[in-house]
């Protein structure tokens, strides 16, 4: 089997003489095209050589593409590891509230003013920041100080703490009268 690859396409009869005919003569014409290029000093950009940029251009898009798509994968993975972690710990350290709890306190969260019934020895711990609420998928828990100052580090929305110590102002006119935190009314 001698011969170009056109001849033994054409002696198998996978294409006629007018197919091959086509082909040489296309050949012909991107041979000139290419000697007029460079002849006036122009680059000569082949066909292969286009497509060749394109699927480059588009690799590289994909690339990037898939990139983003994997840090916001690692960044969900990263938030649903940190809530399942704070989940733990609050039901861990979590402070049973007892069933007979009768005294609402009164705490905003998400601006929202929500209510929860304690003891009033938990009221109490809850006005000196002894304890605080954990609030993670609209349930309230109390916890201890220590554990909501961890919880606070990984996710600040879901504690609501109370200070211990409060400053005062020197200039403070009322700094004389005492407020309570558990005003009832």
């Amino acid at each position: 089997m001698a011969g170009s690859l056109q001849d033994q396409l054409l002696k198998i009869g996978v294409i006629d003489k007018q197919q091959s005919k086509k082909a040489k003569h296309q050949q012909r014409k991107q041979g000139n095209k290419t000697r007029q290029a460079i002849k006036s000093g122009k680059t000569v950009e082949s066909e292969s050589a286009v497509v060749q940029q394109q699927l480059d251009q588009e690799r590289h898009n994909k690339k990037n593409r898939d990139l983003e798509l994997n840090k916001q994968r690692d960044a969900e993975r990263t938030d649903k590891a940190v809530v399942a972690e704070v989940m733990q710990i609050i039901q861990q350290h979590n402070v049973a509230i007892p069933k007979e709890a009768d005294v609402a306190y009164n705490f905003t969260h998400d601006k929202k003013v929500k209510k929860i019934y304690v003891s009033s020895e938990q009221q109490k711990q809850l006005t000196l920041g002894q304890l605080a609420i954990a609030t993670l998928d609209e349930k309230n828990s109390l916890i201890p100080d220590k554990i909501a100052e961890k919880i606070e580090a990984r996710l600040p929305s879901s504690v609501n703490r109370i200070p211990s110590e409060t400053t005062s102002n020197e200039d403070d006119p009322y700094a004389d009268y005492h407020i309570p935190d558990d005003l009832m009314w």
